[in-house]
């Protein structure tokens, strides 16, 4: 298992293994979409090539990290040449906590099952199949291209048009499309999906709407990592003290659904196997401070860590400030 990040100065990118305090740099790659696109082309697990080309120098990684280093994170994927051609998408219902979320936004009567809690047993019943089988279909949804990615400390935006913002903390998987148009996974990352739950508590029909927002990802790149069972927390933080705090757990023995199960429905869409896209799809989340009352303000800061995944995520909130802007489609004259 190793941890890759992505690192710009000025016009030049370079990746990185993250080794202790130290980020190893590794040469001939500027992206680790190059150096995947490379693993295909040779046959080679990706991380013997990143082992194959490092350089000897080294960065100290607690600048880069805090943002006091002319080296900047970058997310930790991307397509560095059009980013129309990364693709964010994400599985929803997939753990017990966020379905009882889920649950009660929108129960009508403490009686009634609604159609979220409906699905995440469907998930439980037929989630799960045997190798050769494929299981009952996910909840799933679209959250934008590349251009929606935020790295480690950068500002998750709650646009004017917006109710609200809140985080979801959950592990993403990283997928290449090889040349013959199959999904080939590269690595995962912790990532924060951040998405309108007020908006989406109005009624559950608003979830679509509710994910077209930025999200974040990283700092690392995890290649070769366990996906079993991972705990983490979720922090919210206000004014440098903590004003929620949760521990959590995700991975496959932790979900209704096997991993295998929730990429067979993604990739089974023809339009989702391009040759050279990336595919950056979220796993689902286990707690949502949404969920527990919590209203997040312009400058508190989630804090997102995965056992084995690496550095903590963190990105403040910046809800911005005045009317939302009437955006009207004229007639081409």
């Amino acid at each position: 298992m190793i941890r890759l990040v992505q690192i710009q100065n000025g016009v030049a990118r370079q990746i990185a293994l993250v080794d202790g305090a130290a980020l190893r740099l590794a040469g001939g790659f500027e992206s680790t979409y190059a150096l995947g696109c490379a693993a295909l082309e040779r046959g080679l697990d990706p991380a013997s090539i990143v082992r194959e080309c490092l350089t000897g120098e080294a960065l100290d990684y607690d600048p880069v990290y805090l943002g006091r280093s002319s080296w900047k994170l970058l997310p930790p994927i991307d397509h560095p040449s059009d980013p129309s051609r990364c693709l964010v998408t994400g599985t929803g219902l997939t753990h017990l906590g966020s379905a009882r979320d889920r649950q009660s936004m929108h129960a009508a009567a403490e009686e009634e099952v609604t159609d979220s809690m409906k699905m995440f047993r469907w998930g439980v019943e037929g989630g799960r199949p045997g190798p050769a089988a494929i299981g009952t279909a996910p909840e799933w949804f679209y959250k934008g291209t590349g251009e929606i990615l935020r790295a480690h400390g950068e500002p998750l935006p709650v646009p004017a048009y917006a109710e609200d913002g809140g985080e979801e903390a959950e592990i993403a998987g990283i997928y290449l499309i090889d040349p013959s148009g199959e999904p080939r996974r590269l690595g995962m990352a912790a990532g924060n999906e951040f998405s309108d739950h007020r908006f989406e508590k109005r009624n559950y029909l608003n979830l679509a709407g509710s994910k077209l927002r930025a999200c974040s990802l990283g700092p690392e790149l995890v290649i070769g990592g366990d996906f079993q069972s991972v705990p983490g927390t979720v922090t919210i933080e206000r004014n440098g003290s903590s004003v929620w705090s949760k521990g959590i757990c995700t991975g496959e023995a932790e979900m209704s659904h096997s991993l295998q199960n929730l990429e067979h429905h993604h990739f089974k869409f023809e339009g989702h196997r391009r040759p050279g896209d990336v595919h950056i799809h979220f796993f689902g989340a286990a707690a949502l401070s949404f969920g527990e009352g919590v209203q997040l303000i312009n400058g508190d800061v989630m804090a997102i860590r995965f056992e084995g995944f690496g550095r903590e995520l963190r990105n403040p909130v910046a809800i911005e400030r005045g009317p939302a802007r009437l955006v009207e489609a004229r007639p081409i004259l």
